[in-house]
């Protein structure tokens, strides 16, 4: 019928091919289909929306990757404010990152990361209404990657882009409507009211909720002190290595090794055999040991800052998974700048006392001067805590005198 009605309005000297290429154009149109173009690498610049980069495509109320975009989970996430994460990768045709198996992967030029920030919208509350769900569950998400965006509220979308200078941070907060993310370089400050309870008659809580200005961005991803420069945090082998529910060409689910599916994607090379590859444990999987999944929580959450090179080297307390000395991990550490941010508590940690334990102090703190993580939470991630003092208090030995 398109062709037909084509073929009615035009002039009888157009060319044939140019005739058959409009007609596929009306196809097309008629179908009402939207079509996926490539992803925009941007090399220079920072283009002032989202939707320049064309890394997401929306169709029927979904929210889905672009073709060729990645979506990917980490183990154990970093806590943002009860905040869900759509993770996406892209990289150039040809170009794949270089596997390592303690650092962050060595990516090419043209790598876009990006973490989309969203939350489980409340039944019955009003489209845009500030109450949205302080959930640890799967509300909105769908395989693939893909969001379901009549039960989610988006709040940002933050790229790390990898051009020939090194990586840029760009965050891009989304509008009322949700049709569009816009870049604010001087970050944002979102009012919410997180509640408890799919029903909505839980427990209600106010956070406010805080987009990183381009400089704050490198308060985390400034890994190390030295040089200052940005590099991602969650793209480790110990992070990525778990299943992700993806769908294949025909939108059938399809669950696989995130590691294996980089490397089948062309996005990864140099993967060593599925057993020499690290792990970190998922921090809610209680048939796990509360030592392995607090030691992950810590990994992800204060190791970024917390190591031999970064930022907070000088302090002595050392998260990563793989340190074993106990002194670098705070027991029975005394502090060595923290000033009011001890609590009056005298040691990092005091086996077998949460209570008496500067670790467990300062997570709950909501005290800038004082709570760690310093940046990117507003409330206390409870159940965070709840894992560090019962890895704590599972503790056992003394440190003479505790006060």
């Amino acid at each position: 019928m398109a062709e037909a009605l084509w073929r009615h309005d035009a002039p009888a000297a157009l060319s044939g091919w140019r005739a058959a290429a409009l007609a596929v154009l009306m196809v097309a149109l008629v179908a009402c289909k939207p079509v996926s173009g490539p992803v925009r690498f941007h090399a220079e610049g920072q283009p002032a929306t989202l939707s320049e980069w064309n890394l997401f495509v929306r169709e029927d109320g979904v929210m889905a990757p672009s073709a060729g975009v990645v979506p990917y989970d980490l183990n154990t996430p970093l806590f943002s404010d009860y905040a869900h994460k759509l993770r996406t990768v892209w990289m150039p045709e040809g170009k794949a990152a270089v596997y390592d198996g303690e650092a962050t992967f060595d990516f090419p030029v043209g790598t876009i990361i990006s973490k989309t920030f969203y939350y489980p919208r409340v039944a019955g509350e009003a489209a845009d209404s500030d109450a949205v769900l302080r959930s640890q569950g799967g509300e909105g998400a769908l395989a693939g990657g893909r969001l379901q965006l009549d039960k989610v509220r988006l709040i940002e979308t933050r790229l790390l882009v990898r051009r020939e200078a090194g990586w840029v941070a760009l965050p891009y907060v989304w509008n009322r409507e949700q049709t569009e993310a816009r870049l604010m370089r001087s970050g944002e400050l979102v009012p919410l009211t997180l509640v408890e309870g799919d029903d909505g008659a839980g427990g209600r809580e106010s956070a406010l909720y805080q987009v990183p200005d381009q400089n704050q961005c490198a308060g985390c991803h400034g890994t190390e002190i030295r040089s200052r420069a940005l590099e991602p945090i969650g793209p480790k082998a110990r992070h990525l290595n778990r299943d992700f529910d993806y769908v294949d060409a025909d939108g059938s689910p399809v669950r696989e090794n995130q590691l294996r599916h980089w490397r089948a994607q062309g996005y990864l090379r140099d993967l060593p055999a599925d057993g020499a590859m690290p792990r970190v444990a998922d921090w809610r999987d209680g048939t796990q040991t509360v030592e392995a999944r607090a030691r992950a929580y810590l990994d992800v959450n204060c190791a970024h800052c917390h190591s031999p090179g970064g930022p907070g080297n000088t302090s002595g307390l050392w998260l990563g998974s793989a340190v074993d000395q106990p002194l670098r991990l705070g027991r029975c550490k005394l502090p060595i700048a923290a000033g009011h941010g001890t609590g009056d508590r005298r040691f990092g940690i005091v086996p077998g006392h949460p209570e008496r334990s500067i670790l467990s102090y300062r997570m709950i703190s909501t005290d800038p001067g004082v709570m760690m993580p310093e940046l990117g939470r507003s409330v206390v991630h409870r159940e965070g805590v709840a894992l560090i003092e019962a890895w704590i208090a599972a503790q056992t030995g003394e440190c003479g005198d505790a006060g």
